[in-house]
């Protein structure tokens, strides 16, 4: 058994298809993500940590 056909076969026993149905039903109900939503969301899961900062420039070498 994989380990998705696992994970939905844990939340079956836990849960119990009275409130999985429930689940699906809310879910089945929502609303479409907005546009705005998706491209927030794709920048947070590309790029978890944010925004890379660039180098500091390298501190210039002093004359002797």
């Amino acid at each position: 058994m994989s380990r998705a056909n696992e994970i939905r076969e844990r939340n079956r026993q836990l849960l119990g298809p009275a409130v999985l149905a429930h689940i699906k039903a809310e879910v089945a109900a929502a609303p479409p993500p907005s546009p705005e939503l998706i491209e927030e969301l794709r920048r947070i899961f590309t790029q978890p940590g944010g925004e890379v900062p660039s180098a500091a420039p390298a501190p210039a070498a002093r004359a002797a």
